[in-house]
């Protein structure tokens, strides 16, 4: 993967004053639903074990689950790494503490890996480890309340990026990773006509 360097005419420089983060009714409602959906449709699920809910389990799609999962925390955890070291993180804060748009690595399939991430990993794992009309429905649910979220924190991030942050967004698309990877080997092979 080719290292993206930092510009060094960014407006967004370390120093840089985030703007106020204004949490808005309907952000709070996506975020109570999504954390309880989480508790109820975590893997290691509270309905199975304590046998309000039963069902079969299918080698095949629990095998399917590991591989969902295990692709979801990794798409949870690379902000963690990628942030600090792409993102302009001021020295001793949070990797949440970005001053530069990363747009490279994951960011350059699709704009929310985290959130994808999160769908992957408890909503669609559960559903293959659990095959029960309960957790389809409940899975549905929280990635509708996901994709809700990613709409407020774009609100967020246009204000804290502007314009840069909008041609990302012409760029790149929310969270469909097969589109994202088809605009990624576009760039690629159009990259490579150039040079």
């Amino acid at each position: 993967m080719r290292k993206r360097s930092l510009p060094t005419n960014n407006r967004h420089v370390r120093n840089q004053r985030l703007p106020e983060r204004k949490f808005t009714r309907a952000g709070i409602l996506w975020t109570i639903l999504s954390t309880i959906l989480y508790i109820v449709c975590f893997p290691l699920n509270p309905l199975i074990l304590t046998g309000i809910v039963e069902t079969s389990s299918h080698p095949v799609l629990f095998a399917l689950g590991w591989v969902f999962w295990t692709i979801g925390m990794v798409f949870v955890m690379a902000p963690i790494v990628m942030f600090p070291r792409w993102g302009g993180v001021p020295k001793g804060k949070s990797f949440v503490h970005t001053t530069q748009l990363v747009d490279s690595g994951l960011y350059s399939l699709v704009r929310h890996p985290q959130y994808l991430g999160g769908i992957l990993a408890i909503f669609i794992t559960t559903m293959l480890f659990y095959p029960h009309w309960l957790f389809v429905i409940l899975g549905v649910l929280g990635t509708t309340t996901l994709y809700m979220s990613c709409k407020e924190e774009e609100a967020y991030l246009i204000k804290q990026f502007g314009d840069e942050y909008r041609r990302y967004i012409k760029k790149v698309t929310r969270m469909n990773i097969l589109v994202g990877f088809v605009r990624m080997l576009r760039r690629m092979v159009a990259r490579r006509r150039n040079s």
